[in-house]
């Protein structure tokens, strides 16, 4: 696994192997992903999101503690997925990167918790999976606005981006900010820590 700009953000690379009858590849290796955070992926929830072109999910992220750590592929079609370093008194506080997923290239992207993810359909019946590491609980997860500008989340021209109502009322980093939303940088990292001493 590659880390990405963003310190807690891993990207995997799998080798594809096409024949006539289609491909294989190995999207998940729990050793690599061990190997390359100190910890594992506790696998408490798996989704399945289909998207039509245009569609922008994010910037979602959850209280820390616990948190909820994400590994993202995308099974049909093409997103764009966003990590973003929402953790405040982190070095990389208010940073994005974007990784292009797809059905060709079968990266998938780590993201640990207290990071945001968003991502953008460039296509219809764009297929996101993904494993978390706690369930859904709706009164600790939260998000900021992905059109912010002062967040500055450079999405690609040429497509209206359409939110769900719940991600069109979100708020603005600063406004996150100044409301005590966005999980700190000192919580976040004693959570890795614990998760590595734990094993898991």
């Amino acid at each position: 696994m590659r880390p990405l700009g963003i310190d807690g953000a891993w990207v995997l690379e799998p080798e594809v192997f096409p024949d006539e009858r289609g491909s294989f590849h190995e999207w998940y290796r729990a050793r690599e992903l061990r190997e390359a955070t100190g910890y594992g992926l506790d696998l408490a929830q798996a989704n399945c999101s289909v998207s039509r072109r245009g569609v922008l999910r994010g910037v979602h992220f959850a209280d820390v503690p616990p948190g909820q750590a994400k590994y993202v592929t995308c099974v049909r079609g093409a997103v764009l997925d966003v990590v973003v370093d929402l953790r405040m008194g982190s070095p990389g506080f208010g940073r994005w990167e974007t990784v292009p997923l797809d059905d060709d290239a079968r990266h998938a992207v780590f993201l640990a918790e207290g990071l945001g993810h968003a991502f953008l359909a460039l296509t219809d019946d764009a297929t996101v999976v993904y494993l978390c590491s706690t369930g859904y609980a709706p009164e600790r997860e939260h998000q900021v606005h992905p059109l912010d500008p002062d967040l500055g989340i450079v999405w690609p021209e040429g497509l209206r981006p359409a939110l769900s109502p719940k991600d069109a009322r979100a708020p603005s980093l600063a406004q996150a900010q100044a409301s005590g939303l966005l999980p700190s940088y000192a919580a976040c990292l004693e959570r890795y820590e614990r998760l590595r001493g734990l094993g898991g």
